[in-house]
């Protein structure tokens, strides 16, 4: 089976703000039809390097290309090819659905706009509501609004930063759908978010920690990558175990998961034995288990120093 073409294409692309070094040699290639997902602490870069694909920001050095455009030189044509939802509702309060697709319709020079925003209401579930003031909807359906206004030049790249924060599971779930069917359509998605649910959802995954990648491949290859034996730890008087936990040898991670702690390490023997004997002495139950993405997310993040912490 031959591969997708690339969408994207960099590498070792940096920016700075002032003396901050935000993005350091980031290398990535996402293929045509891929959701692919970015993971990382706030403040890590991730909204900077997707400025950066889609146009809205040069970068300071490096190469490479979106959308077969160079980066560096056709940030201009880049743009016009790319549906960009930001993190924060970006449209108008004091216009209705209808009236702020038809100004973005117009913005992009959408042809037969009337029509177009039309059959976009339509397929976005929005036709109801369309006389609605976008500022008193919630969540849920702005943020469907926002995908629409994003899909009605037609895009070849969905570029979504935390598009889900804040709504409801369910808005979550539909949202999800929407991403698979326009990826089944061919339109290459890349999305940062911190739900694990929704990460696994993404064909592959980069996790960037200040700026550096750090972690990139499907999930399971990303879990595979850290080498860590997990434990679940289950029983009475969980709570306030944690610090002495993080202290026994072979254990680098101790993390609550609901009514258990998921305790994690590289060194597999050392941490099974020093579960044993301490689940043992507190009348727990210790049972080895699969490293979960969360596991490792959590593992990654608790290894990544933030180089700007304390303004220096």
């Amino acid at each position: 089976m031959t591969a997708a073409p690339l969408v994207i294409d960099v590498e070792g692309i940096n920016k700075h703000f002032g003396d901050k070094h935000v993005v350091k040699d980031l290398s990535l290639q996402v293929r045509q039809g891929e959701i692919f997902g970015f993971l990382g602490p706030n403040g890590s870069g991730k909204t900077t390097s997707i400025r950066m694909l889609c146009g809205l920001l040069t970068p300071d050095s490096g190469r490479g290309s979106c959308l077969g455009l160079d980066v560096l030189t056709e940030s201009a044509a880049i743009k016009r090819q790319v549906g960009y939802m930001t993190q924060k509702f970006s449209l108008w309060d004091d216009l209705t659905i209808g009236e702020n697709l038809d100004f973005v319709a117009r913005m992009f020079g959408v042809a037969q706009r009337r029509e177009v925003v039309a059959r976009t209401l339509d397929e976005l579930g929005l036709g109801g509501r369309r006389d609605q003031l976008a500022g008193t909807l919630s969540g849920g359906w702005k943020q469907r609004l926002a995908l629409a206004a994003c899909l009605q030049h037609k895009p070849r790249l969905l570029l979504l930063d935390e598009p889900t924060a804040g709504v409801d599971p369910k808005a979550r779930r539909d949202f999800w759908e929407e991403i698979h069917r326009l990826s089944a359509a061919g339109i290459t998605v890349l999305v940062s978010t911190h739900y694990m649910d929704e990460a696994e959802r993404c064909h592959r995954l980069a996790y960037i920690a200040y700026g550096a990648l750090m972690a990139s491949g499907t999930a399971h290859e990303v879990v595979a990558a850290q080498q860590l034996s997990t434990w679940s730890l289950s029983g009475p008087h969980l709570q306030g175990l944690a610090q002495t936990l993080g202290d026994l040898p072979g254990v680098d991670l101790v993390a609550s998961f609901g009514a258990t702690l998921h305790v994690s390490g590289k060194d597999a023997a050392a941490l099974e034995a020093s579960l044993k004997d301490f689940a043992r002495r507190k009348g727990l139950t210790a049972t080895a288990v699969a490293a979960s993405l969360e596991d490792a997310f959590i593992y990654l993040m608790q290894n990544s120093q933030d180089p700007f912490a304390g303004g220096k």
